[in-house]
């Protein structure tokens, strides 16, 4: 249904665009969630998305707009846009979102905004770029709530519809004391229902989850999704609060990462294919294939050393391609299983070798039921070849221990990668394919040579 909705949306601004139906566009184009605008833009002209852009008559809806469109699509607007125009738009945005937009267009006209913007809004943006892109402080909002705690439930009802109320997300308020460190937590629904005269540090919550400035974004988004909490406070090496990451920053932190992990696993890069030019992403490819490639001609020197054994049976050849098949998808399977557990907390690297034990315990049953089941069909398949009871049990063999070992690559690498603190993502797709393909091969030459005698 989504996707029927932009479809119509897309094509009726289309016609009406066609028609110089300014008017009625107009009230379409200020209608729209900036989401369903985003989309719109992807399949627009330069000249028609400046058209689009100009009829919205909000300038926050301008700001959301901004944050909505796809990286390369917002960069060739801004792009063409006067530094006084973005400003303008910039100023009614929250500041880790400017932040954020600023850290992607290039920098001479970064700095050209930040001198034009005003100073407090400035200094709150240029605080936030010290930070990491990929840390809590690179992607935390600076506006929150804060308040004493001997103040009372009522006075601070009063506070926050007098001096928060443009706060982006109000769902908790944080109390700290003089020096601004964190004491307790207290949510919006709580406060409401205490009586008038409480004080905050009554009825706050002492046990919070907090984070530092410092910690990887896919950290803090394991820490949400874990408690199961809107926003989580963001402290400082001195434990001062200074801001919040919110559960719609989180969100968008698990769609990137998880993009990001496939994309490795795929050996693709780690941005969307559709941002790439073809130059570049042809470049970010060719490493991974140049191993599958180098992989490909190491098997076929490894077979090539068993050649006299391919001349006398010519139909070992025959097996080899699912012997390679089965070991390469176990491979895939487990290295999967192992970068999402990582990825999503639910596996840690201290488990290494319970989670090995347990994937090879697979790869073993696994094996030996593909394995039984090969054998039998290389048996009634060549039954009349001499030797063929010798053959079949060569080929169940092979395929058992080339699951074995994928399942123990696919398994141990990433674990063993991500304890050394690379992305275990990195580990997967060719790289494991590519050594187990090897690895079958030569386990199955040497394995029928022995049993064949040969």
């Amino acid at each position: 249904m989504a996707n029927d909705h932009n479809t119509i949306l897309t094509e009726s601004i289309k016609r009406l665009l066609r028609r110089g139906a300014t008017s009625h566009l107009a009230k379409i184009v200020n209608k729209a969630h900036v989401a369903d605008l985003a989309l719109v833009f992807r399949s627009m002209t330069l000249g028609n998305q400046k058209k689009l852009f100009a009829m919205i008559e909000d300038t926050e809806q301008k700001g959301d707009l901004f944050s909505a469109l796809e990286e390369n699509v917002l960069l060739d607007f801004i792009d063409s846009m006067r530094v006084d125009d973005i400003v303008e738009v910039m100023q009614n945005m929250p500041s880790d979102d400017v932040a954020d937009l600023l850290g992607k267009i290039p920098q001479k006209k970064a700095d050209a905004i930040l001198e034009q913007m005003e100073t407090e809004d400035s200094e709150e943006v240029e605080e936030l770029l010290r930070y990491g892109d990929d840390t809590a402080g690179g992607i935390m909002i600076p506006d929150f709530i804060a308040l004493p705690e001997d103040m009372t439930s009522q006075k601070a009802i009063e506070s926050i519809q007098k001096d928060y109320h443009d706060v982006e997300m109000p769902f908790y308020i944080y109390v700290v004391d003089e020096n601004y460190k964190l004491l307790g937590v207290i949510s919006l629904r709580q406060l409401v229902v205490e009586k008038p005269q409480a004080q905050l540090k009554d009825f706050m919550a002492t046990d919070i989850f907090s984070v530092r400035t410092d910690m990887d974004q896919e950290e803090v988004a394991r820490i949400v999704a874990r408690y199961d909490i809107l926003a989580v406070p963001v402290i400082d090496e001195t434990h001062q609060l200074v801001g919040i990451v919110t559960v719609d920053d989180v969100i968008d932190i698990i769609r990137l990462e998880a993009t990001e992990d496939m994309l490795k696993m795929a050996g693709a890069g780690e941005v969307f294919v559709e941002t790439q030019s073809v130059l570049k992403s042809t470049r970010i490819r060719l490493p991974w294939l140049f191993a599958a490639a180098v992989g490909g001609l190491l098997s076929v020197f490894i077979i090539g050393q068993f050649e006299e054994s391919l001349q006398k049976l010519a139909y070992l050849a025959a097996f080899i391609p699912i012997i390679m098949a089965m070991g390469g998808n176990i491979g895939t399977q487990s290295s999967t299983i192992v970068v999402r557990g990582l990825a999503t907390g639910r596996l840690h690297v201290t488990d290494l070798w319970k989670i090995v034990i347990k994937e090879l315990s697979i790869g073993i049953i696994l094996g030996l039921f593909y394995g039984l089941l090969i054998a039998i069909v290389a048996q009634v398949v060549f039954h009349e070849t001499q030797s063929s009871g010798a053959f079949a049990l060569s080929v169940g063999l092979a395929v058992l221990i080339s699951m074995f070992i994928a399942a123990l690559v696919g398994s141990l690498v990433p674990m063993l990668m991500a304890r050394i603190n690379i992305d275990p993502a990195l580990a997967t797709g060719p790289f494991v394919t590519t050594s187990i393909d090897m690895a079958s091969v030569f386990f199955y030459f040497i394995i029928a040579t022995a049993l064949l005698g040969l």
